[in-house]
């Protein structure tokens, strides 16, 4: 897959940014920020609950429900959003004066997705007055049907897009549902139950309730992991949430349970960052709902006890581990079946379906996600629903300019029921079929790439932020990159490329490449993980890196994480 470095373009009109680092000033303008309260925003800036449809009957059904002491049950998903969501909504509505509350996460191999019909015949047993979704129901208009024929009111707390048809729920609050007048259309399921929150604590002090005085704030550790394993786009809501929660955790004042997954992730609490999150503790978190039960996940983030909290943080490490053997044989396997493929026909192919009948439909989105990185095309990989279910659950993930979630709705208006069921983002989605239309499946998703895909979304760019200068490549400058923004998804982490030579080099772990390279008389450690090809680099390269601490060497030691390299000139 060729690849092409491009340079961002120079900001304009970030004279408000004075204040900031000319750096810093620099990366934050070529991002769009043109004022301190978009480059590094505050929990005062957040928009109001009031402007999210759907959240004065919610509240009014929450309060409704604390009053007659009813009992809450919160039903979050398998995934970290909806895990540390479900985390959210059980500690903010005890404190906010809740009291019979309980939680249920829905199995993936037995119920499916969301609030499944097969989920609340088990949920009717316990009798729960009161049903609140969180990063699930918006598409779950069966499910909710089938609480309230049971008598169940149900909250919808969701974030994913809508389908054709909204779930009959006493309450949907979801800013992307129609006629939402919310400004961040880009919050995760455990924002806009941090939001639901907000709104209630409103409420009780309009009312003069004591409960009104709840410190929500000690939450935001929580938000900030679940929006950010996520990986939804880091607009300026979702940036001053997440740099909240950072501060709490930077600060030692996470959730025991976090503070638990930080250690066995080998990590350092008062340097935390995003991508500390979203590659060492979001995937921990992850794996209890992919392989095992994500009550296990939960209850580590719910936790009030260290000792409790670690040996339940080591217990998703090790299930974290076996998930992580798994996916290696699964992109094996997925490598064998490209491989058998001639390079003509798959540079000809603009969508890619994948299927093994012994996969694992926990750990097929990581296989779409690393195939898709590999080749650049939306992928999507196939699982069995269960062992020996005809149906399959498919995991897809998409490239820029291609909206999966649209996409799979173009598939089941030009092929009515060959798709069981779908939902999902723009960048990721989910679905289930018929086994038998796997075959007709894959046609018609290769069609609707055809019709949908920008030809210019096939070539694959790296963009940088340009060159640092010799005198950068210091660990204050490190420092000030790693401190200076909240960088994630549509707000990239800094990113620069240049020409070095490369003055050793050597393999580590097998498929790593550990370089040494010179640039301004200095010599520099860097490290490309996954980088080794087979092939010697060559004397000058051209790399695009990231500059970071070192923290293997400590001191003031820094290292380039190389993203892309190619022969320099």
């Amino acid at each position: 897959m060729n690849t092409q470095i491009l340079r961002r373009p120079p900001p304009e009109n970030i004279d408000a940014l004075a204040e900031l680092p000319p750096l810093l000033r620099r990366l934050h303008g070529a991002r769009g920020s043109q004022d301190m309260g978009s480059a590094q925003p505050r929990l005062a800036q957040l928009p109001s609950p009031a402007l999210m449809k759907g959240m004065p009957e919610a509240v009014a059904l929450l309060h409704s429900a604390i009053q007659r002491n009813a009992h809450i049950r919160v039903v979050g998903d398998f995934d970290c959003d909806g895990a540390t969501g479900c985390a959210v909504l059980m500690r903010g509505l005890k404190m906010l004066g809740a009291r019979q509350l309980s939680f249920a996460v829905p199995d993936r191999q037995r119920h499916g997705y969301g609030l499944s019909p097969t989920l609340v015949e088990e949920l009717a047993a316990d009798a729960p007055e009161l049903i609140l979704t969180v990063d699930a129901g918006i598409a779950c208009v069966a499910g909710v049907a089938a609480a309230r024929a049971h008598g169940m009111q149900v909250i919808v707390c969701d974030h994913h897009l809508p389908g054709p048809e909204l779930p009959a729920a006493d309450a949907i609050v979801n800013p992307n549902q129609p006629g939402c007048g919310f400004p961040s259309k880009a919050l995760a399921g455990v924002g806009v139950a941090f939001y639901l929150l907000l709104a209630l604590r409103a409420h009780l002090r309009q009312q003069g309730d004591a409960a009104g005085d709840a410190d929500l704030s000690t939450l935001l550790d929580l938000v900030a992991i679940g929006t950010v394993a996520d990986v939804v786009p880091l607009d300026t809501t979702n940036r001053a949430l997440v740099a909240a929660g950072l501060r709490r955790i930077r600060q030692g004042r996470a959730q025991p349970g976090v503070q638990a997954l930080i250690d066995a992730a080998k990590r350092q609490y008062a340097t935390l960052t995003p991508a500390d999150i979203g590659f060492a503790i979001g995937p921990r978190i992850n794996a209890a709902g992919r392989l095992e039960d994500m009550t296990l996940g939960i209850a580590c983030l719910l936790s009030h006890d260290q000792r409790e909290a670690e040996q339940l943080a080591q217990m998703l490490s090790d299930i974290n581990q076996e998930r992580r053997q798994l996916q290696a044989q699964m992109l094996h396997d997925a490598e064998s079946l490209l491989s058998g493929t001639d390079l003509g026909q798959l540079d000809a192919r603009l969508a890619i379906s994948l299927y093994q009948p012994h996969w694992h439909p926990g750990v097929v989105g990581l296989v779409a996600s690393n195939v898709k990185e590999k080749l650049h095309r939306p992928v999507i990989a196939f699982a069995p629903a269960a062992e020996g279910s005809e149906e399959l659950r498919g995991s897809a993930r998409s490239i820029s300019g291609f909206h999966i979630r649209d996409a799979l709705a173009w598939v089941d208006a030009h092929h009515p029921g060959l798709i069981s069921r779908f939902g999902g983002h723009a960048m990721a989605a989910g679905l289930s079929l018929a086994q038998e239309n796997l075959q007709d499946f894959a046609q018609a998703f290769e069609a609707a790439a055809q019709a949908l895909l920008p030809p210019e979304s096939l070539q694959k760019h790296i963009l940088s932020d340009g060159e640092l200068a010799a005198e950068d490549f210091n660990i204050a400058t490190a420092i000030l990159l790693r401190d200076g923004g909240v960088w994630g998804q549509h707000y990239p982490e800094p990113l620069f490329d240049g020409e070095f030579e490369v003055l050793d080099w050597r393999v580590v772990g097998e498929k790593h490449l550990k370089l040494t390279l010179a640039f301004g008389g200095q010599r520099l450690n860097a490290i490309h993980f996954g980088g080794w090809d087979g092939t010697a680099p060559a004397s000058r390269q051209h790399i695009a890196y990231r500059l970071t601490p070192d923290d293997w060497r400590g001191g003031d030691a820094i290292q380039l994480i190389v993203v892309h390299r190619q022969a320099g000139t």
